[in-house]
């Protein structure tokens, strides 16, 4: 049943719109739109202690926005985390589109 629903044309056309209207929402964004408001990390909020994440998702919005300084600023190891992150959500657009593709029928032009 799930199987049958992860190669569901409708649902493959949905992920795929999904991986690119994320990314084209975050570079519209303002760079700063994340810099204001209350932390919702849990060692912020129960143990008022930073770790090695907090700050993460500011340090990628200046990172997608070129905005270096204010990126490592705000946490260093989003210039490795960003990377590793980009080549995945790439993999899964990949992986989806070919498993789309293999769904789709071939047309013969004859």
């Amino acid at each position: 049943m799930i199987r049958r629903f992860k190669n569901n044309r409708y649902f493959l056309y949905f992920k795929l719109g999904f991986y690119i209207l994320v990314p084209l929402v975050l570079l519209l964004l303002p760079a700063g739109y994340f810099d204001k408001g209350e932390s919702i990390c849990l060692s912020q909020v129960l143990f008022q202690l930073e770790c090695y994440a907090c700050g993460m998702t500011r340090a990628t919005m200046h990172l997608i926005h070129l905005d270096f300084t204010e990126a490592f600023y705000y946490n260093p190891l989003a210039f490795a985390v960003f990377p590793l992150l980009a080549f995945f959500w790439a993999r899964w657009f990949w992986k989806d589109w070919t498993r789309l593709r293999a769904l789709s029928p071939v047309k013969s032009t004859s």
